[in-house]
C-alpha cells in the first residue's frame, strides 16, 4: 500500500533502480516505528557511511519535501522508516473499496492469457478419499485467485481412468461381482472388489497374469472389457459428483487418461522424428542423463505406455487444441522428478514455452492421525463421510447457539465443509498435513468458522445500524482515528499485494493466513468500540470500515471455495 508512493520520494535522494527500490521497502516489525521501511544497508558502498548515518541524513533531506501522503520520516537503525497521514490514508483506502466492491483487489494485467490447471484428478473406481481434498482444493482455490488477476482459467479434472489396475477390477468383477449390489454405495463396493483380488492374488499369484489379459482385452477394444469399464466410470462420475457438490467445485472439463489413447502415437512419432527417442532393453526412451535426470520411459517392454506418455500428449493437446498459454499441474510433491522428466522432455521437443509455462505446484502429503492410507490395503477414509460428519458437528453447535435460525441446515453445511477446506487451505501447500478430526472441527481459533462467524457479525452491524454507503464523506474521518482502526485499514489496504503474492507463489495459505489476520484485528476493534452509539456521522464512519471489512473477508472467502453467510 502507497509503495509507488514512496518509490517515488525515495528516488530524488538515491540512485538505485526502481524495481530494486520497491522490492527492499519493507513493512516494520513494530507498527510504533513507522507505517513503511526502506533498508539503508544497500547505500553503504555508494554513500561510503554506516546505514544508520545515511538513514539519518536522508530522513533530514526527505522531510524538508515530502509527499502530502506521508506525515514524516524517521530513522531507525539502518533504516528510513515513514509515517502515512492516516486520515487521507483511511479515507482512500475505504473509498477505493467501497467503490470497487467485489471487484477490490482484482487486476486486468493477465487479461486474455489462458491457464489449464489440472486439479483434483481422482481415480475412477476407488474412493474420493481426505487426501484428494488437496489437489481439488489447493487447485479450486488456485483457479479462483487466477480468475480475479484477469486469467481466462479452464479446471481440468484429469481422471485416472486408465492402468492395470482396471485388468484387477474386470476380474474380480467377473470372480465375486454377483456378492456385491452396486446399487448403493457403489464406489465403495468397487474398492472392497480392488481389495479383494489383492488379497486373493497374494494366495494365487495366477490372477495376475488374469489382470494383465484383461487389461489388455480392454486396450484392443474388446467388448465385455470396455462395457465394465465405462459402467465403472458411470457409477465413480455420479458418486464424486456429490462430493464435489459439496465442495461447491466445478471443473470446465472432464478429461481422463483414456482420452489420451489415440495421441499418444503421434507423440511417440514426434519423438522419434525428432531424433529423441531410444531403445533401451527393448523400452522407448528419451535421455534426460545430460540434465542429471534418469531417462523417461515412452513405452515399456512389453508395448504398455506410461504416465509420461500420457501427460506430454495431454499438455500438447492443452496446448495446441485448447489453446492454453500455461499449464499448471496441482499435484502431491512425489511427483516432482515426474514433472520435471516431462517439462524437459517437452523442451527438448522444440516446444520454448514448456521451460516457463508449464508449471508444477506440488504439495505435501496428508496424512490421517499420522498415517499414509493406501486404497490398495483398503485404509481409506472416504471425504465424504469427513464432510457429512463435520456438518453434523457444526448443526450441533448451530442449534446450541442459535436454535431460531430460520436455514439451519444450509449454514450447517457451509460451516462444516468451510472447517474442513479452511483447516488444509491454513497450511502452507508444500506442507504435510495430519488431519486430525478433533483440530479440523474445533470451531474456535484459526478456523474457517471462525472467519465465517465475524463475516456474520459483519453482516449483522451493517443491517442495525442501517448503513448507506452514499452517507460517507472519505474526507471526514474523525470517528476511526484510532490505532486499532489504523491497524485494520492498513491491512485492508494491503490486500491487492496479498493477491499479487498468492497469484506468484500459487499458494492460497496467503490468503486464508491474510484473511484469519483481518478477523483477529476486526474482531478486538469490535470488542473495544461502541460502533453503533454516537453521532450519526460517526456511525456511517465506523460502518463504512465495517462494510469495506466484510467485503475483502467475503472476498478471501469466495477465494479459498468457503461460502459467506449473511446469518450464523
Amino acid at each position: 500500500m502507497y509503495r509507488q508512493q514512496l518509490v517515488e520520494q525515495l528516488k530524488e535522494y538515491i540512485s538505485l533502480d526502481t524495481a530494486l527500490i520497491s522490492n527492499l521497502i519493507e513493512i516494520p516489525k513494530e507498527e510504533s516505528h513507522g507505517d513503511l521501511a526502506f533498508p539503508c544497508f544497500q547505500l553503504a558502498k555508494e554513500f561510503r557511511k554506516a546505514p544508520n548515518l545515511i538513514a539519518a541524513e536522508l530522513a533530514e533531506k526527505v522531510n524538508a519535501g515530502l509527499l502530502p501522503i506521508f506525515e514524516k520520516a524517521v530513522a531507525v537503525g539502518g533504516y528510513l522508516n515513514f509515517f502515512l497521514k492516516r486520515e487521507a490514508v483511511v479515507g482512500d483506502v475505504l473509498a477505493n473499496i467501497g467503490q470497487a466492491g467485489e471487484t477490490y483487489g482484482d487486476s486486468e494485467e493477465r487479461k486474455g492469457l489462458k491457464v489449464a490447471i489440472d486439479m483434483s484428478s481422482v481415480n475412477i473406481a476407488k474412493p474420493f478419499a481426505i487426501h484428494h481434498l488437496r489437489s481439488t482444493m489447493i487447485g479450486n482455490a488456485i483457479a479462483n485467485i487466477y480468475t480475479s488477476q484477469g486469467y481466462d482459467v479452464m479446471k481440468i479434472n484429469h481422471l485416472g481412468d486408465w492402468g492395470t489396475s482396471f485388468g484387477k477390477l474386470i476380474v474380480a468383477y467377473r470372480n465375486w461381482g454377483h456378492e456385491y449390489d452396486l446399487s448403493d454405495n457403489a464406489v465403495r463396493k468397487l474398492l472392497a472388489l480392488y481389495v479383494r483380488f489383492n488379497q486373493e492374488a497374494e494366495q494365487r499369484p495366477a490372477l495376475e497374469d488374469e489382470a494383465r489379459a484383461a487389461f489388455k482385452a480392454l486396450e484392443d477394444g474388446e467388448e465385455e472389457a470396455v462395457t465394465l469399464w465405462k459402467k465403472f466410470i458411470e457409477i465413480s462420475l455420479a458418486e464424486f459428483e456429490k462430493t464435489y457438490r459439496l465442495l461447491n467445485v466445478e471443473f470446465d472439463h472432464y478429461l481422463g487418461e483414456s482420452f489420451y489413447n489415440d495421441k499418444m502415437d503421434a507423440v511417440e512419432e514426434e519423438l522419434r522424428e525428432k531424433g529423441l527417442l531410444e531403445t533401451s532393453e527393448g523400452a522407448e526412451i528419451v535421455d534426460l542423463s545430460a540434465y542429471d535426470m534418469p531417462p523417461c520411459l515412452i513405452r515399456k517392454s512389453d508395448g504398455a505406455t506410461l504416465y509420461a506418455t500420457r501427460d506430454l500428449a495431454a499438455a500438447l493437446y492443452r496446448k495446441r487444441a485448447m489453446g492454453a498459454d500455461r499449464l499448471v499441474y496441482v499435484v502431491g510433491a512425489e511427483q516432482k522428478l515426474h514433472f520435471r522428466q516431462v517439462f524437459k522432455v517437452l523442451e527438448l521437443m522444440g516446444n520454448e514455452w514448456a521451460e516457463k509455462e508449464c508449471i508444477h505446484v506440488p504439495f505435501g502429503t496428508m496424512f490421517v492421525d499420522g498415517q499414509r492410507l493406501s486404497s490398495r490395503k483398503g485404509q481409506v477414509v472416504f471425504l465424504e463421510d469427513v464432510l457429512r460428519k463435520a456438518v453434523e458437528v457444526a448443526r450441533g453447535i448451530i442449534e446450541e447457539k442459535n436454535p431460531d435460525l430460520p436455514n439451519k441446515e444450509e449454514v450447517a453445511e457451509a460451516v462444516g465443509v468451510g472447517a474442513i477446506i479452511f483447516n488444509d487451505l491454513k497450511n502452507n501447500r508444500v506442507n504435510d498435513v495430519n488431519f486430525v478430526w478433533d483440530e479440523a472441527l474445533n470451531f474456535d481459533g484459526e478456523t474457517g468458522p471462525y472467519v465465517q462467524y465475524t463475516y456474520a457479525r459483519l453482516s449483522s452491524l451493517l443491517r442495525k445500524g442501517e448503513y448507506d454507503s452514499q452517507a460517507f464523506d472519505p474526507g471526514s474521518v474523525t470517528a476511526i482515528n484510532g490505532d486499532v482502526e489504523w491497524s485494520l485499514v492498513k491491512l485492508l489496504g494491503r490486500f491487492p499485494n496479498v493477491m499479487e503474492r498468492a497469484t506468484e507463489q500459487y499458494d492460497p495459505s496467503v490468503v486464508a493466513k491474510f484473511v484469519i489476520d483481518v478477523c483477529q484485528i476486526f474482531n478486538r476493534y469490535y470488542n473495544t468500540t461502541r460502533i453503533l452509539d454516537g453521532e450519526r456521522d460517526g456511525i456511517i464512519q465506523k460502518l463504512t470500515l465495517v462494510s469495506a471489512t466484510r467485503t475483502v473477508i467475503g472476498k478471501c472467502l469466495h477465494l479459498l471455495g468457503l461460502r459467506s453467510m449473511e446469518t450464523i
